[in-house]
C-alpha cells in the first residue's frame, strides 16, 4: 500500500449463515479525500462500516490501516490508531451540557475517563480544549445548554465534536445527514467539509445532492459488491448506477416523469431514497 492510501481492503467478505453480505469488495481510500460510500438499500453498506470499525469480523479478507493490518485488532485500538466512527463513542450523554459531553470524550483521550473523583479544578483544565471543539462545529453558544434540549440536527453537531476530541486521522460518519430537515443537511453537510481538513472521511450518505457537494471519490455498492468507483460525474452517469437506484436497465426506455409536486421537490434538492 503506497503512503497516499490511508485505509485499504483487500477481498473483504462477510458471510452469515450461507447468505454473503459483503463480497470481495478491495477500498483504496486516499489520505485527505473524502470518499463516499452509497448503494440502494440491502447493498451492503453498513455491514462495510461494521467490518472496517470491528462491529463485525470478517469471513475473509484483510483490511489494512495505514499499512497496518487491523483485521483482528479490536474496535478501542484502532480507535487509538486514529481510525475512528463517529457515533461509536456515542456520545451523547443527554443530562449533560453540551460542554460536558465534549469534556467527557477529552477524559477519553487523555485517559481519565473514569476518574471521576477527581477535583473540578483538574477536569476544568480540559475546558478551553473542549470550548474549541464547540466553537468548530457551531455549538459554542450551546455550551451550557442541556443536550436533551437540542434539536436533532445540534445533536449530529455535538456527536461530531466528541468524535474530534478523539483526534482521529480518519473519520467514519454513518449516515451523517439521515432523518434531518433541509437546514439541517446543509449545516451538517458544511460542517463536514469544515473538519475534512488534514483528515480522511469514509461516509455512508444517502442524500445524493450531500455526497455530490462532498466526495472526492465515490465507490458504488450493489448486493454486498462494487459495482463502480470515480468521482460523482463518472458514477452518476453510469447507467449501472442508474439500474441499481431506479430499476431502469440502460437499454430500457424511462417511463414518462408523472412526478407529483413532493417529489419534484425531492428531485430538486437532490435527495434519493435508496
Amino acid at each position: 500500500m503506497t503512503n497516499d492510501i490511508i485505509l485499504e481492503t483487500r477481498g473483504l467478505t462477510k458471510e452469515f449463515k450461507g447468505f454473503t453480505a459483503v463480497d470481495d469488495v478491495n477500498l483504496r481510500i486516499r489520505r485527505g479525500t473524502i470518499h463516499a460510500l452509497i448503494g440502494p438499500n440491502g447493498a451492503g453498506k453498513t455491514t462495510v462500516f461494521n467490518l472496517l470499525t470491528k462491529y463485525l469480523i470478517p469471513t475473509h479478507g484483510q483490511i489494512l490501516f495505514n499499512d497496518k493490518d487491523i483485521t483482528r485488532v479490536e474496535a478501542s485500538a484502532i480507535a487509538r490508531q486514529g481510525l475512528v466512527r463517529s457515533f461509536q463513542i456515542s456520545a451523547v450523554f443527554p443530562k449533560l451540557t453540551v460542554l460536558e459531553n465534549v469534556r467527557v470524550a477529552l477524559q477519553q483521550r487523555e485517559g481519565i475517563s473514569f476518574h471521576f473523583w477527581k477535583s473540578e479544578r483538574v477536569l476544568d483544565r480540559l475546558n478551553e480544549r473542549a470550548e474549541q471543539l464547540l466553537d468548530d462545529v457551531g455549538l459554542l453558544s450551546f455550551a451550557h445548554v442541556s443536550t436533551v434540549d437540542l434539536p436533532y440536527g445540534r445533536k449530529r453537531a455535538l456527536e461530531i465534536a466528541t468524535t474530534l476530541a478523539l483526534e482521529p486521522e480518519m473519520l467514519l460518519l454513518d449516515e451523517p445527514t439521515q432523518g434531518m430537515g433541509h437546514e439541517d443537511v446543509d449545516r451538517i453537510a458544511d460542517l463536514i467539509k469544515c473538519v475534512s481538513a488534514n483528515r480522511t472521511i469514509l461516509m455512508v450518505e444517502h442524500n445524493l445532492h450531500v455526497v455530490s457537494k462532498l466526495a472526492d471519490q465515490i465507490t458504488v455498492l450493489q448486493r454486498g459488491a462494487v459495482l463502480t468507483e470515480g468521482d460523482y460525474a463518472t458514477v452518476s452517469a453510469d447507467p449501472r448506477v442508474k439500474e441499481a437506484y431506479l430499476g431502469v436497465s440502460a437499454d430500457e426506455p424511462e417511463e414518462p416523469d408523472n412526478t407529483t409536486s413532493d417529489n419534484a421537490s425531492d428531485k430538486e434538492s437532490g435527495e434519493a431514497i435508496v
